[in-house]
């Protein structure tokens, strides 16, 4: 049977990852379970605000807009707390904590939030193990396959202000990927426009399209294996599967990538313990607003991907200079 719970007002505030969207999709993917006709009617009398005024369905929401959600029942598929495995999991990976924020090394297979078919993700867990924490939100977003350095605003205040920086490029994100072939040269800036689109069944896929949004990568050779290279890669944008896309758009897609990637190296990378995207978020460096204090966090690579790694250079001749190959 299904179970419903009535909330309270909520305001949220939009991040640069959900900016550009309808709407209506967007309140689609923030009240699960609510008929897509009760959603419309909330727009039609006003009950759903954007920065306190009425707004109709095609609106697209901006970077910092706050949106209003009145209260409703809304229809849950998981009435039950998350694991406490999870919770622990989730707690014990915190790498740096203040009154205003916190750092966390997000494991692979761990969804950032509920939703397609997860009941849990990072953010439930967390509140879940914090039950009087007044405020816990996610200031970014990492692919569900992803590890690493994740954000998670613990004031309205800090969520506003670490949004800006994101915005004007203020927080320095460095993740670490494995991709296919020799790379060559050194770094390598790519500027392909991307486009979300949502196939049938909800699955997304982004593409290279010149009617796309802007997107900015900057991929720097670390270690060159022969067949496959590591590289250290910087956002300049935080488009969704943006390293994925730009990766497979320069002929070097990421090792593990099932979906943008290349089935036969993938098949190959398995047999030498790849379980998993190669892709994690490896540090972070911001200055907190309106303070002096600058945080800088790294997330140490997984066991899991180190090892990979290990067997790639043991492949190579022992005279390698790994560093420029």
């Amino acid at each position: 049977m299904t179970e419903t719970v009535k909330n309270a007002v909520q305001w949220l505030q939009v991040g640069p990852e959900e900016a550009g969207q309808r709407i209506d999709n967007y309140l689609l993917r923030q009240l699960k379970g609510v008929p897509k006709s009760r959603i419309y009617r909330l727009l039609r009398k006003g009950e759903v605000r954007v920065n306190r005024g009425r707004i109709k369905p095609e609106y697209r929401i901006q970077d910092g807009d706050e949106v209003r959600l009145p209260p409703i029942r809304q229809a849950e598929r998981d009435t039950t707390t998350p694991a406490a495995g999870l919770m622990i999991r989730i707690e014990t990976a915190i790498l740096y904590e203040d009154e205003r924020l916190l750092v966390l090394n997000k494991p692979a297979g761990v969804a950032v939030h509920g939703g397609s078919g997860v009941s849990h993700g990072v953010i439930e867990a967390l509140r879940a193990a914090r039950p009087n924490a007044p405020m816990l939100e996610l200031v970014h977003r990492l692919d569900r396959d992803t590890s690493g350095c994740l954000v998670i605003a613990k004031k309205r205040s800090a969520l506003r202000n670490l949004h800006e920086l994101l915005r004007e490029g203020g927080m320095d994100k460095r993740y670490l990927a494995l991709v296919q072939g020799d790379w060559p040269g050194g770094t390598r800036t790519v500027t392909a426009p991307l486009n979300k689109n949502q196939l049938k069944g909800g699955e997304r896929i982004v593409t290279v399209d010149a009617a796309g949004k802007a997107a900015r990568t900057l991929f720097r050779p670390l270690t060159r294996y022969g067949r496959a290279s590591l590289l250290e890669v910087e956002l300049d944008t935080g488009r969704t599967h943006q390293i994925r896309v730009h990766g497979a758009h320069i002929g070097h897609p990421l090792a593990g990538d099932d979906k943008y990637g290349d089935a036969d190296f993938n098949k190959s990378l398995r047999e030498l313990g790849l379980r998993r995207l190669f892709l994690h978020a490896a540090s972070l460096r911001f200055r907190e607003p309106n303070s002096d204090h600058e945080v800088h966090v790294s997330a140490p690579l997984p066991d899991e991907l180190r090892v990979v790694l290990d067997r790639l250079e043991a492949e190579l001749p022992a005279d390698a200079a790994l560093g420029s190959r």
